[in-house]
């Protein structure tokens, strides 16, 4: 049969039951010499001195507030008043017994929760305006809403990595030498090189004239002596001995013009057998054969 509960002295001295889950999900109401306490013990006697309340835990009486109602899943638009207060003000009551001072701020608003709920047990009335009067709970929602934005927000930057917690910033000091190495010069590159030297020396090139003595009567008397060795010579082969003698230009032309002074003065004649036939020329006072 099952043993018989203890009684007495003999349950003060049964070792205690640890009512702290495998897994916690919630938030822990006190701390137990040491250990997180989740549920208030039913039947335990708990020393004055042993339960220490986590007063730590909120930054204040909207963080407070917001707690006790999403803790509870109610509608933040239609808060119930009468059943927050109730809690609101129990907690205010724990703090006020550890530390008054900061129990003021919080007394505040307990004030603000008491005006409220007070408001709303009056009868509701319209203004003067014929308006619908505003909830009295409206302003509070605006202010729990943009509280809890704020600390959305807040929660999200805190998750952001941050410099000393999350990572280190490395400092390195890069002692370089930087050491100039000059590029092997290849014949190719010799080879373009003086040709941009040439090139720009042919920019500077100049021509000098000089003055040359040529005398037309001089080359009249060498054709008259040339062709009276001969009857008829082609007119080609008249300036072609002078080419081969490496004459210059200036040579030939000048031997051009004593031939046509021969002509003019008739001591020679230019002929040809037919159309588009080679030119020859003859002395005039020699006897055709």
């Amino acid at each position: 049969m099952p043993p018989e509960p203890a009684t007495g002295l003999d349950a003060l001295m049964a070792p205690a039951v640890d009512s702290t889950p495998d897994v916690v999900d919630h938030v822990a109401l006190a701390r137990l010499y040491g250990e997180p306490l989740f549920a208030i013990p039913q039947d335990l006697y708990i020393p004055p001195d042993a339960l220490e309340v986590f007063l730590e835990a909120f930054e204040g009486p909207l963080d407070l507030l917001l707690y006790l109602i999403r803790k509870q899943n109610f509608n933040v638009l239609d808060i119930p008043m009468a059943e927050v207060t109730a809690q609101y003000l129990s907690y205010v009551e724990q703090v006020r017994r550890t530390n008054l001072e900061l129990a003021g701020e919080y007394l505040l608003m307990a004030a603000m929760l008491i005006e409220i709920k007070s408001r709303m047990l009056l009868p509701v009335r319209q203004s003067d305006t014929g308006e619908e009067v505003e909830d009295p709970r409206a302003e509070l929602v605006r202010r729990l809403l943009e509280y809890e934005r704020m600390k959305l927000a807040a929660q999200r930057l805190d998750a952001l990595p941050r410099v000393g917690r999350d990572f280190q910033v490395a400092h390195a000091q890069a002692d370089l030498s930087v050491e100039t190495v000059l590029p092997a010069v290849c014949p190719a590159d010799l080879r373009d090189a003086w040709a941009a030297i040439m090139q720009r020396a042919r920019l500077n090139a100049s021509h000098r004239i000089t003055r040359e003595q040529l005398s037309v009567r001089d080359h009249m008397s060498h054709i008259l002596r040339r062709l009276s060795d001969v009857r008829f010579m082609e007119f080609t082969d008249l300036f072609m001995e002078r080419i081969r003698m490496g004459e210059p230009a200036a040579v030939i032309v000048v031997h051009f013009l004593a031939l046509l002074e021969l002509a003019r003065e008739s001591l020679l004649e230019i002929t040809q057998a037919a159309p588009y036939a080679p030119l020859y020329v003859r002395l005039s006072y020699t006897r055709s054969a």
